[in-house]
């Protein structure tokens, strides 16, 4: 239970964290922090909880990363469906909070005909530049695929494990500066999860991409280290 509740107070600051910084602070004219501000704050999100909490459950705070470590041999099978239900109470949490605090601002609603709405992930006509559905594929993809090569890498037992997660909060900010433009960035199922259950319409119904590519994505970086660049104990 204690991992879980690591795993659900994680996931809950990156998504009020990284998500909160979008919707109150990156559109303030003149003083809002714009796409770095919020790229800067997801990675901040996810490199504060690794050292708070990373040595409790292993700082996942994101389905796709427990996959990845899954396929990567550096978690059991049993626990992926209890970490994924945390992660996923945790962001759902959050953006329920987000959701009370922006009430208070005269005015507020959730607009789910525009792109981002409520922090939202989404392609097409969604996509807060107008990509396609089969670019924020890949873009996902892609870039959940190397964030777990860099997770996978960064804790490797040969690594130096004390920046580990630096490594990876600067990873996730950089995955937030190439794609923001594309979806919005997701690379985490949950975090798209909890935006999209409020936001509702389209967002919500463009949902599964946001689990298939980063969950693919993640394997695909889970098999390929584990096979191609471990170093195995015999050699």
């Amino acid at each position: 239970m204690r991992k879980l509740f690591a795993e659900f107070f994680g996931t809950y600051w990156l998504v009020f964290g990284g998500c909160g910084s979008a919707l109150f602070a990156a559109g303030i004219p003149n003083l809002g922090i714009g796409f770095a501000g919020v790229a800067l704050a997801f990675g901040l999100t996810v490199l504060t909880m690794a050292y708070a909490v990373g040595h409790i459950s292993g700082g996942h705070f994101n389905p796709a990363v427990s996959f990845g470590l899954w396929a990567g041999g550096r978690f059991p099978a049993k626990d992926l469906v209890p970490y994924i239900l945390a992660q996923c109470l945790g962001a759902v949490a959050a953006a329920g909070t987000l959701f009370v605090i922006l009430s208070g601002k005269t005015g507020f609603t959730i607009d789910n005909t525009k792109a981002g709405a409520f922090a939202s992930n989404g392609y097409g006509a969604f996509s807060p530049d107008g990509y396609s559905m089969t670019s924020a594929f890949v873009a996902e993809f892609v870039l959940t695929m190397f964030f777990l090569l860099i997770i996978i890498g960064a804790t490797d037992k040969l690594a130096n494990g004390k920046f580990a997660g630096l490594a990876i909060g600067l990873a996730l900010t950089l995955i937030h500066l190439v794609s923001i433009p594309i979806t919005n960035t997701s690379v985490n199922p949950a975090r798209s999860t909890s935006q999209a259950l409020f936001t509702q319409g389209e967002p919500l119904s463009q949902l599964w991409l946001f689990w298939v590519a980063p969950i693919a994505g993640a394997l695909v970086a889970g098999f390929v280290y584990r096979i191609l660049l471990d170093k195995k104990d015999d050699l």
